[in-house]
């Protein structure tokens, strides 16, 4: 049930307010900006105007005509999110992202109390039982459309029936967190999709918040969040890191007495260890 010092429930497709997108500023030079992605928002342009999404708002609020999404979050996930300015930048980071060079650092607050760490290897594919397009599910292997996939869940604590735990990414597969959580049987807080009820994304995009999210989600958006991007692996002297955003440290705080310096103490640990300096 959803947690009463939680925030009311954002509508169903806010707009970004142009005095906020330059606080969501990480870090931006002539090659590079940089943003921490709140947790409500899509990436890419929608039907409902420039301010509706991430890559809107940064071309009207920064006037910025040429930029490239070197990868994209969900819309409920927050985080680092990376975009190029020119054309080479791009090319540059997109081909190490498709070779897998760049580190990324991932945590989450998942259902349950996980004591150790766990690999998930599951291959991931598409969900014909499910009642929208884009769920994946874990399928045998060698299913058709299906990729391999392997995950590792760190437990950074555990406490009151939940576990902040940083995930380690082996493979890039689209909702792998989110669907290896779901398996594993230890869910990814407040996920309308791979939650409790799946038919909770449709009725959340059509409707917009209901008494059945309420009652069935402790949190108004998932608990995931990217840490951390290590742009060091492509000869980009950045390890770009974004904060414990507030939404997810008052549910630590209230529900799983983690205060928001020690989570945020235990992210920057598990950070250091993902993405330790490269030794030249």
């Amino acid at each position: 049930m959803l947690d009463p010092t939680e925030s009311r429930p954002p509508p169903i497709a806010p707009l970004v307010d142009p005095e906020e997108l330059g606080s969501w500023i990480l870090f931006e030079d002539e090659k590079l900006l940089v943003i921490d992605k709140p947790g409500w928002l899509v990436v890419h342009p929608s039907k409902n105007g420039p301010w509706s999404s991430l890559a809107g708002a940064v071309r009207e609020g920064r006037g910025l005509e040429t930029i490239r999404f070197i990868y994209r979050l969900d819309r409920e996930t927050s985080g680092v999110i990376v975009l190029a300015k020119d054309e080479a930048t791009g090319t540059r980071l997109g081909k190490a992202v498709l070779k897998r060079r760049l580190g990324k650092a991932y945590v989450a607050i998942l259902e349950g109390e996980l004591k150790e760490p766990v690999s998930v290897n599951q291959w991931l594919g598409p969900d014909p039982t499910a009642n929208v397009t884009v769920k994946s599910r874990v399928v045998p292997a060698g299913t058709a459309g299906a990729q391999e996939a392997t995950t590792i869940f760190h437990p950074l604590v555990t406490r009151g029936g939940f576990t902040l735990a940083g995930v380690e990414l082996i493979t890039g597969r689209k909702h792998q967190i989110r669907a290896h959580a779901e398996w594993l049987g230890q869910r990814v807080v407040g996920d309308k999709l791979y939650g409790p009820d799946s038919s909770l994304y449709l009725e959340f995009a059509i409707q917009g918040w209901t008494d059945r999210h309420t009652a069935l989600l402790p949190i108004t958006r998932q608990a995931l969040h990217c840490a951390a991007m290590d742009l060091r692996p492509a000869g980009m002297d950045y390890l770009l890191r974004a904060p414990w955003p507030k939404d997810l440290a008052r549910f630590a705080e209230t529900r799983m007495a983690l205060p928001a310096a020690e989570a945020q103490a235990l992210i920057d640990a598990f950070v250091a260890r993902q993405l330790p300096a490269p030794v030249h």
